[in-house]
């Protein structure tokens, strides 16, 4: 045991946060749970078939968790509005970024967004998109965004921050550093940009500086390849984005969390050794894997091997521990107890 009472194998677990099929507490998600001990999962709307069924689902994760002596989990989801919202009827359906017309809507938002959130027990939002192209750009972001102005997306993007972590969920700003001019999608393959830092600090940073300053939880990185900043690897796996710009220029404490390692930008171009190998050297916290299979259990391994390494590694490895669990301590300490007396709180 260590200083956090944490086994090696859960402070390998911690580091994960995945993906499942099903939609309830199966053997495969227990497996994640009591074996590879994650420290979170996301939901899809391959997870959900009604308000009950997912509250029910959100409420046995936790107690399994609880009752393995596991901190409780990060329960995540897309949920931007528009043409990224995994939660359908009944739940509130927004017309999406491009459509909000004022500071009030992006609040309106953020407020019912919570609400449906703590109804149901999903505590994370991958929101907001903080991304932003020039006005005419045909972005692959286009229907996701707020807008062609740095400083429109700032405040609208901020006021969702604001008011989902009012209501008490955990907002992610993405996609760090930022992927509005972009026309590849990296669901498919590998962009690469020819942005300088001086493009970029200009015009993409703005927004996450405000997503900063609001103390947004979480940042997603990209999964592009900005060959004139980094030209080895996207910013997912990347020390100088992840560690030296947004760490360390920036100042963010927080959560800095991958996009979906199952992406073809990195699926295609490295294998899942390197990818944590890179994610612990960056000072990277999570590993988004989106989807189930024997992906999940080879990190699992890798970051636990890592907690053995040479003493520099272990102390990265530590210190995104630390922050993991503290971000837990902040947000999810409500979560003692379950209604059937279960100790779902952290240990």
């Amino acid at each position: 045991m260590n200083s956090y009472n944490l086994s090696d194998d859960q402070l390998a677990g911690q580091r994960l946060m995945v993906g499942f099929d099903g939609y309830d507490l199966n053997p495969d998600l227990k497996f994640y749970i009591d074996t590879l001990k994650v420290g979170g999962i996301i939901l899809f709307s391959r997870n959900i078939l009604s308000s009950s069924q997912l509250k029910k689902l959100c409420r046995s994760v936790q107690a399994y968790a609880g009752s393995c002596g596991q901190p409780p989990l990060f329960i995540s989801i897309d949920q931007e509005g528009g043409v990224v919202a995994r939660l359908k009827e009944p739940f509130t359906r927004f017309p999406g970024n491009p459509n909000m017309q004022s500071i009030e809507d992006a609040v309106t938002f953020g407020e019912i967004t919570a609400y449906e959130f703590n109804e149901t027990g999903i505590n994370m939002n991958m929101a907001p998109v903080m991304d932003v192209a020039p006005k005419g750009f045909k972005s692959i972001m286009a229907d996701r965004m707020f807008g062609s102005d740095p400083g429109w997306v700032s405040k609208l993007g901020g006021a969702v921050i604001e008011s989902l972590q009012k209501g008490g969920v955990m907002a992610v700003a993405k996609h760090f550093p930022g992927i509005g001019r972009t026309t590849l999608d990296s669901h498919l393959d590998l962009p690469v940009s020819d942005l300088t830092l001086k493009d970029i600090e200009n015009f993409d940073m703005p927004p996450f500086k405000t997503a900063i300053e609001k103390k947004v939880c979480g940042i997603m990185l990209s999964h592009i390849r900005y060959e004139k900043i980094d030209k080895v690897w996207p910013a997912g796996l990347s020390c100088v984005i992840a560690r030296d710009m947004l760490r360390n220029d920036l100042g963010f404490q927080g959560l800095v969390i991958t996009d979906d390692l199952d992406m073809g930008a990195i699926e295609k171009h490295y294998d899942i050794e390197l990818a944590i190998d890179r994610i612990v050297e960056a000072d990277i916290d999570i590993a988004l894997i989106c989807h189930a299979g024997p992906k999940i259990a080879r990190a699992f391994e890798v970051f636990k091997r890592k907690i053995q390494s040479k003493e520099m590694l272990n102390q990265k490895f530590m210190a995104s521990v630390a922050r993991i669990l503290e971000i837990k301590r902040q947000w999810l300490s409500k979560l003692r107890v379950d209604d059937s007396g279960v100790n779902i709180g952290i240990h």
